[in-house]
């Protein structure tokens, strides 16, 4: 079924942020076509009013153009806190091409974070930004699985469009998100991963509102023999996994000689220094203090 689109008017598109990653907030849509399952910006419903499912609508913003970018000099702008910017639709509207070309030479520093491929269009432009940075979103190395979660590009889609990235010279992130217990093979996601960024960032599956019931079912009908574990995590609020896992995962990352660490200072490092490993489990609770170490 084809998403319902439809053309919003927006003052603006960028919003200050209180997101430990960027000074503004930039989402050229409403909405995401990519309808992942386990999407925390499904509370977006809440304030636009849609009738249809998270993943059928998307509003696309046209704003006034930005007449004096240059005030945003220094400043840092993360593309895609509550939508993909490179969802399947900006090929036609071009909104997230049309908002880089607005601030092309503003000296603003950009972070982009996708599950798409489609970002390669504008490599040139991205490149004309200082200290840019593209994360993609990449949860699992089974395609399978990656079905069943989203309607996002392939795996082995987003790895070549970060390895293009990373070649052209473009800061890279892997975000390893979310981290589904007993399914996600994080171990096996940082070594594809580790030769072609310089970030690599985990983050635990969090299971809230309308979607923890969707998931917890997905997990008793396709994993069954899990179904006692994501009980203890998410219906009893045990954290003795995440614990376990961020214990093995900074043993794992000390094994491949790079650093495991909790607050994110990759800018500082040389482009072709080792990808730092950062954990960011439960950043809900820690976005404050990341936030004074940014």
């Amino acid at each position: 079924m084809e998403p319902k689109i439809n053309i919003v008017e927006a003052k603006s598109v960028l919003s200050k942020s209180n997101l430990p990653v960027g000074d503004y907030s930039v989402n050229p849509y409403i909405g995401c076509t990519h309808a992942c399952k386990y999407c925390y910006a499904c509370f977006m419903k809440r304030f636009t009013n849609h009738p249809e499912p998270w993943g059928a609508f998307l509003d696309v913003k046209m704003w006034p153009e930005i007449k004096h970018p240059e005030k945003y000099a220094g400043k840092e702008a993360f593309f895609g806190s509550v939508t993909d910017p490179y969802n399947p639709q900006e090929e036609t509207y071009e909104r997230t091409r049309t908002l880089l070309k607005q601030l092309q030479g503003s000296g603003i520093k950009l972070s982009i974070a996708t599950k798409s491929d489609l970002v390669l269009r504008d490599l040139d432009l991205i490149q004309s930004f200082p200290d840019a940075r593209v994360s993609w979103s990449i949860n699992t190395l089974d395609e399978d699985f990656k079905k069943d979660m989203d309607e996002a590009v392939s795996i082995e889609r987003r790895f070549a469009a970060m390895k293009k990235f990373h070649d052209a010279g473009v800061r890279t992130t892997c975000f390893i998100s979310p981290i589904f217990p007993g399914i996600t093979d994080v171990k096996g996601i940082i070594d594809k991963a580790k030769d072609m960024c310089q970030l690599i960032w985990l983050e635990n599956l969090n299971l809230r509102g309308s979607y923890k019931s969707v998931i917890m079912d997905y997990i008793r009908e396709k994993y069954p023999e899990l179904t006692g574990l994501y009980e203890d995590i998410y219906m009893h609020g045990n954290r003795m996994y995440w614990e376990a896992l961020n214990v093995e995962m900074g043993k794992y990352a000390k094994s491949l000689g790079l650093d495991y660490v909790r607050n994110d200072d990759s800018m500082k490092r040389p482009f072709d220094a080792p990808p730092v490993v950062v954990n960011y489990f439960y950043h809900e609770q820690i976005k404050k203090s990341a936030k004074k170490g940014r």
